[in-house]
């Protein structure tokens, strides 16, 4: 099992995936509504997709291959790796992570649509 550490920005852009999500559970129960939101979807996948990247990042769900635009945070030789937490879906979205900076550690340094 893995532990999680995070780049500022990636801590940011999952917090705000939560607000919005625990706002629109709000809003949905204040309106008696049983289907939840985009929202509420959405942090429900990059969710589990996180929880999958701690238990074995080479899951096959989660499609995970090298990314080369993007510049590793503690050794530039190493890999970025791009996972998917949505698939099939109009910008879907998906995690941008690495192995590090310890051993048993991933750093997460975005989560994002797709462009």
């Amino acid at each position: 099992m893995f532990e999680l550490k995070w780049v500022p920005d990636a801590q940011d852009q999952y917090q705000t995936l939560r607000e919005k999500a625990e706002e629109a559970l709000k809003s949905r129960v204040g309106k008696g509504k049983r289907k939840s939101s985009k929202d509420e979807g959405l942090y429900k996948q990059v969710h589990k997709t996180l929880k999958l990247l701690r238990e074995n990042p080479k899951h096959p769900g989660l499609h995970s291959h090298p990314f080369d635009s993007l510049q590793h945070p503690y050794n530039k030789d190493e890999k970025v790796w791009e996972s998917y937490a949505q698939n099939r879906t109009p910008s879907a979205y998906r995690i941008f992570w690495c192995y590090g900076p310890c051993r048993a550690e991933l750093t997460i340094i975005a989560i994002t649509p797709h462009p």
